[in-house]
């Protein structure tokens, strides 16, 4: 019987560098003494969550947050009455430590149970990272003491080649301007690029991709060049979302007819169109405040595929008391999230197996530690 802890470190390195997910080393590294020694602990430029302080106008300070959207699947223990994952979003740029939002907005969670364990343990749990979520954070000087605001978070787009060189594309809320950031250069330039607001903006294989109202696509280049990816074929008026799918760009948008309905479209980059997707199979798309991204059903447990969860900002599609809702493609019917048995089992609060008695210290809005 072949000794796996006696693979040459070559080919551990290769392995290793195919790994997608900070979780995926560190379960690697965990398999023996000897893996460990051979593979260095996932790259973490950014310590805690809050990246370096990005200049501004001399009257404050922005931060560049990273969020990270988790699914936890039930404990390895056969058990196959458990029905559903527990989706969360973890955020590390606060001072105390993790803190849990809920995964589809920038709210925080409500305080944690006080059962809930302080250590969880990660080799009985299946967790899969679904996304990252990046946005600006940022304090204004009022001129005068220690008088500062935080301000509003802004979603932006990421990209980071080594831990000293990294691009940040943001998108003028009000506009649909685009500007970009170079760590290296240390200043914001414009991307002179503007035949239509643009609506969204995603990073997308190492590259950063917007569309705008028409549906009109670029690729915006590291040096601010823009290269057109798909004609616009769209209604302008409503707003569109880019997200990514098993390796698919995926371009979603609510079109009103006699009633609303979602429409999906799929990133042909060879014909540079855009085309329509009438089912999604097992996937489950989630479009949030600040990001989107998309889960297999199997993996979910509690619902099934070809559905699509958003919020609904102002209580225009369905009335729900969490603004979540869920949109079935096959049907076309829109729906609050409690009219579906066991899809709000995904959100707040953690599910019983999760929570189980501890000893450990009572822990409120925030995890301490996740362990593998």
């Amino acid at each position: 019987m072949a000794d796996w802890s006696q693979m040459p470190e070559e080919l551990l390195r290769l392995i290793a560098r195919r790994l997608g997910t900070q979780f995926d080393v560190l379960r690697f590294r965990s398999v023996c003494s000897s893996w460990r020694s051979s593979v260095a602990p996932s790259l973490k430029p950014f310590p805690n969550g809050r990246f370096p302080i990005i200049p501004d106008d001399g009257t404050g300070v922005d931060f560049l947050c990273k969020r990270t959207i988790y699914l936890l699947g039930a404990p390895r223990s056969g058990d196959r009455t458990v029905p559903s994952g527990w989706l969360l979003k973890v955020a590390e740029d606060v001072p105390w430590g993790m803190n849990t939002l809920n995964p589809l907005s920038i709210c925080e969670s409500a305080p944690l149970p006080e059962d809930f364990p302080r250590v969880l343990d990660l080799m009985n749990l299946r967790v899969v990272e679904l996304g990252h979520e990046y946005v600006l954070r940022g304090t204004h000087y009022h001129g005068y003491g220690d008088n500062y605001d935080i301000i509003d978070t802004i979603k932006v787009a990421f990209l980071c080649l080594d831990n000293e060189n990294y691009f940040v594309l943001f998108r003028d809320v009000f506009h649909g301007k685009l500007a970009m950031f170079k760590s290296r250069e240390k200043r914001w330039s414009i991307v002179q690029d503007m035949p239509s607001p643009y609506d969204d903006m995603i990073s997308f294989k190492g590259e950063f991709y917007t569309v705008d109202n028409a549906g009109r696509t670029v690729v915006v280049g590291l040096d601010l060049s823009v290269t057109l990816i798909a004609q616009p074929n769209f209604d302008g008026l409503q707003t569109k979302c880019l997200v990514e799918s098993v390796g698919e760009l995926l371009l979603v948008y609510m079109h009103w007819d006699e009633t609303p309905r979602f429409k999906v479209y799929k990133l042909d980059r060879e014909e540079k169109v855009w085309n329509e997707v009438k089912d999604l199979g097992d996937r489950v798309l989630f479009l949030g405040d600040e990001c989107t991204f998309s889960a297999s059903a199997a993996d979910l447990g509690a619902c099934k595929g070809n559905c699509i969860f958003f919020i609904d900002q102002d209580g225009d599609i369905a009335a729900s008391s969490l603004k979540i809702v869920v949109y079935d493609m096959e049907s076309g019917i829109f729906g609050p999230i409690e009219d579906y048995a066991g899809y709000s089992e995904l959100f707040w609060p953690p599910p019983d197996w999760i929570a189980s008695k501890t000893s450990e210290p009572q822990v409120r809005n925030q995890l301490e530690s996740l362990v593998v």
